[in-house]
């Protein structure tokens, strides 16, 4: 199959095929248009989550198409409110309610706090206002409030609509800058590793028109599934298929490279050669990935299933282009595109001489002592997850400083906990007495205030509980709330900021151990599939895990404690785990497809010694390359996003430089022959050549 393949990409005509993916990608773009995803907020609770249904209630009560923002002014030297301060934050909120609209609801007094240093009002808006919608409307109402406010008084707007709005607005012109940042950090690497000021043009071309067209299909195949593609999934989408886009053309053209330097034929022969023995690696490697990130459609939260639809479609996408569209474009330019270094048949075999020869080879003949001290250093730095705290609250999400988490720490403050941020209960109107003594006797409850009746039977009940917001004695507190409101109503329902904090931290750790696994199935499947062996496919993922583990111990490590994050942000683990098991799996592929073709003639550490000269170089620029994508998520404000940078960054390096280089080789050299079986039988390895190629087998 893959000589047609490469046949059919390799020859005069082949421009056509890239032509024609080309237009029918351009095409596609165009019909499906610019998609809206960056336009959307992130949706982290599932609808069967309580809190969501709590607040999907919230329209049934007067007032609930309308959600408050809160305005909070303090004096900028730290003293009591006067008056006539007082009387510009009435007229600050009046200025807020002609932007917001008043819905036809009496304007809310304004609350001065017990120290007299802070007022407080709340203002609502469209509860329905999303994305940038949404933080338009809370720049405008930011600006309403400031504009005439007389000096000496500092007026920060917060609350729920007010956090999502920043949220969203870290997204605002997040897939330029991303893009940009991404692109120049591509290419700098590409120039670096091709060493040529014209090659490096070709593969990012054909990256970045496959983004793209990634992007709409990624986008239009999410809401075709019923989910909502947010700003988040989009710019990790981006940042996998340029890092993954880039570690394929990678593979591919060093393979081309290094047939140029073999073949005496033409260079297209060489590029046959080179599509049809790197083609396999890079669709294993693609499958492996994309089987995985799909194993996010078991997760509960609607934004880890977009994500794992909208990348699965983008990788795909970058499969196809480099495949089909790279080859023609090798081919049609020739050997010069490599100037000034362009190899020549007869250059020396990169697989027998150079440092990663030199390394492979030292390693194999040290491969128990190795093993043992790269193992042990892996074990040691994952130990770091047993310190790291995971979840992040509301008012850490930003790593830098976002108005609402300005207003919500004055408020803090000055007033008492929880009571501008209550927890709402909503239950059966023929119940009211009942669920009130309930939530009265509830340990942690400090207040409770009847909040309106639905037309539809139910009440509603503004709770007010005593604990930081989205600490653990405030989900302590509801969920003995829930439990208590059950008993006297079985279909009582608690919602609120916290309550949505605790569904969002569940919903996080039911994913983890629902598709962690999932995802080391599918990968030990391809790998399988791919070697035919029974100890390989093993060796492989536990090296990737622990390696993985690892990284996700100092990436938190460094998160906490170099860099003072207060935690790892829910989604974190999982994410990281995901990126850095399916995309370290690619060079694991790359390795031991390579060792699995020099086995058969030069032995199991003969092999495994040349696959790593051979592909020490491109794994090495691959690694870099990815990496540095990955930290290219750093240059958006959210702290989650700057979090997987790090772990996935330090991740990758340790993949390359320690498990692939190191881990690897070793433990196939001390397993030996063993190790391929049954593709290959002992004594088929045994029987091949030894000496410095080969070796010893067993190390």
């Amino acid at each position: 199959m893959w000589d047609r393949v490469a046949e059919l990409v390799c020859t005069r005509l082949s421009w056509v095929v890239a032509l024609a993916v080309v237009v029918l990608g351009g095409v596609l773009t165009a019909l499906i248009g610019q998609n809206g995803s960056a336009d959307q907020s992130p949706v982290a609770l599932p609808p069967s989550a309580e809190s969501a249904k709590a607040a999907a209630l919230r329209a049934d009560f007067p007032g609930g198409d309308r959600a408050p923002v809160i305005l909070v002014v303090t004096r900028t030297d730290g003293k009591a409110l006067s008056g006539g301060d007082l009387a510009a934050v009435e007229q600050a909120r009046d200025r807020m309610l002609l932007v917001a609209g008043d819905g036809g609801a009496p304007p809310s007094p304004v609350t001065n706090s017990a120290d007299g240093k802070a007022a407080l009002v709340g203002v609502p808006v469209d509860s329905a206002l999303s994305g940038f919608a949404l933080g338009d409307m809370v720049t405008a109402l930011r600006e309403a409030a400031r504009d005439g406010l007389p000096g000496g008084l500092a007026a920060h707007v917060t609350g729920g609509p007010a956090f999502g709005a920043d949220i969203a607005s870290a997204f605002s012109g997040a897939n330029v800058t991303l893009l940009a940042v991404t692109g120049a950090v591509v290419a700098v690497l590409l120039i670096a590793t091709y060493r040529s000021p014209v090659l490096w043009l070709v593969p990012l071309l054909v990256i970045a028109f496959a983004d793209r067209v990634a992007a709409a299909l990624g986008s239009a195949a999410a809401e075709a599934a019923g989910m909502t593609a947010d700003g988040s999934t989009s710019g990790i989408t981006s940042v996998l298929v340029f890092g993954a886009g880039s570690n394929y053309a990678l593979l591919l053209i060093s393979r081309y490279r290094e047939e140029l330097r073999r073949h005496r034929g033409t260079h297209r022969q060489a590029l046959h050669t080179a599509v049809r023995f790197a083609g396999p690696a890079i669709l294993a490697s693609n499958a492996t990935v994309v089987l995985a990130l799909l194993t996010l459609l078991l997760a509960s939260s609607p934004s880890t299933r977009s994500l794992g639809v909208q990348a699965a479609s983008g990788l795909v996408v970058a499969a196809v282009f480099v495949l089909l569209v790279l080859p023609p474009l090798l081919g049609l330019f020739g050997p010069k595109l490599f100037w000034p270094f362009i190899p020549a048949a007869g250059d020396q075999e990169i697989v027998t001489t150079g440092v990663w020869h030199r390394v492979a080879d030292w390693v194999s003949g040290h491969a128990g002592r190795v093993a043992t001290v790269a193992v042990a250093a892996l074990a040691i730095l994952a130990t770091g997850l047993i310190a790291t705290p995971v979840g992040l609250n509301q008012i850490d999400q930003f790593r830098v400083r976002a108005d609402s988490v300005t207003g919500y720490e004055a408020l803090a403050a000055h007033f008492p906990s929880g009571q501008t941020d209550p927890t709402l209960v909503i239950a059966h109107t023929d119940r009211a007495g009942e669920v009130t003594r309930a939530i009265q006797v509830t340990p942690g409850v400090v207040g409770v205030t009847p909040a309106g009746r639905s037309a539809t039977g139910l009440t509603r009940w503004r709770v007010v509980i005593d604990g930081t917001p989205a600490s653990p004695s405030a989900f302590d507190t509801v969920a003995a709330l829930r439990d208590s409101v059950k008993q006297a109503d079985p279909g009582a329902l608690v919602g609120g900021s916290d309550a949505q904090a605790l569904d969002a931290k569940n919903a996080a750790i039911h994913d983890r151990l629902l598709v962690i696994p999932a995802i080391l199935v599918v990968v030990l499947a391809v790998l399988y599939i791919l070697l035919r062996a029974v100890l390989a496919p093993l060796v492989l993922v536990g090296a990737t895990v622990l390696s993985t583990m690892a990284a996700l111990g100092l990436g938190g490590w460094v998160s906490v404690q170099l860099l003072g994050f207060p935690a790892l942000d829910n989604t974190t683990p999982l994410f990281a785990f995901l990126f850095l098991v399916a995309l370290g799996v690619d060079y694991t592929i790359f390795l031991v497809t390579r060792a699995r073709e020099e086995t058969p003639q030069f032995g199991t550490r003969g092999g495994i010694v040349r696959a790593v000269s051979a592909t020490g170089a491109v794994i090495t620029s691959a690694g870099i390359v990815l990496a540095a994508v990955f930290c290219v998520l750093g240059v958006l404000p959210l702290i989650v996003l700057t979090q997987l940078g790090i772990i996935v960054g330090l991740g990758i390096l340790l993949d390359t430089f320690v498990v692939r280089t190191v881990v690897i080789p070793a433990l196939f050299t001390l397993i030996g022959p063993r190790v391929w079986w049954p593709a290959f039988r002992q004594d088929e390895i045994e029987a091949t050549g030894s000496g410095p190629a080969g070796g010893q087998e067993g190390g």
